[in-house]
């Protein structure tokens, strides 16, 4: 049997994953987080073998998360579960330790393999995510704007761009609006944007942003 935590900000995305694994009798669902916090606490507490991820939750960035559970609990497999569809999302998720990764368009056909795949120490990839890093293999290889930011900062960049204020983020991530604002500052001068409505377009054309019809 093998024990997983879910971690997911819907409860009805939860509630769903739940069911699939349960269905397939393989698996025991032995905690649900709902945030970094929650879900941090749980991979403290509960034996699990892995840990069902969404990289969109509220509060801080699920990239560091995944480098702190790692450091934490570096036994722990981490499938990240995410509606990025951005092979960068899945490049920095797997650098910051994640075993797999998965769209949660893909979730209903692929969530049990990707389990079991993880689960038995190997890597898995989404069918949809394998066929767009091997698309990028044939692209230019000049790096995109956006590739150029650290974790922290490819993190402020998209809540920028969601049009969250200096002060949210800041709330969010734990640190001061100053904090923020180099942050911003340092973003421009690595995407040599003239300005937040620059970044806005850019992280549009590059889909970068959270479905806005996600529930």
């Amino acid at each position: 049997m093998i024990k997983v935590i879910l971690a997911d900000d819907h409860a009805l995305m939860r509630e769903g994953l739940r069911r699939i694994l349960e269905d397939a009798h393989d698996f025991e669902v032995v905690g649900e987080g709902c945030d970094g916090a929650t879900t941090l606490a749980l991979v403290r507490e509960r034996d699990a073998k892995v840990l069902v991820l969404d990289l969109s939750m509220p509060g801080r960035s699920g990239v560091e998360l995944i480098k702190q559970i790692k450091d934490e609990k570096p036994a722990l497999r981490i499938l990240v579960l995410t509606m990025h569809a951005e092979q960068q999302y899945a490049v920095r998720a797997f650098k910051a330790g994640a075993s797999g990764y998965l769209t949660k368009e893909s979730a209903s056909s692929e969530l049990v393999n990707a389990v079991t795949k993880v689960a038995t120490g190997g890597v898995y990839v989404s069918m949809a995510m394998a066929e767009r890093f091997a698309q990028s293999l044939n692209e230019p290889a000049d790096t995109l704007p956006h590739q150029r930011l650290s974790d922290r900062e490819f993190e402020v960049f998209r809540r920028i761009a969601a049009g969250e204020t200096i002060t949210g983020i800041a709330q969010a991530l734990c640190v001061s609006a100053k904090t923020v604002s180099t942050y911003k500052v340092r973003i421009l001068e690595k995407m040599q944007m003239p300005h937040e409505a620059a970044l806005i377009r850019y992280a549009l054309r590059h889909k970068l942003l959270d479905d806005p019809d996600e529930p």
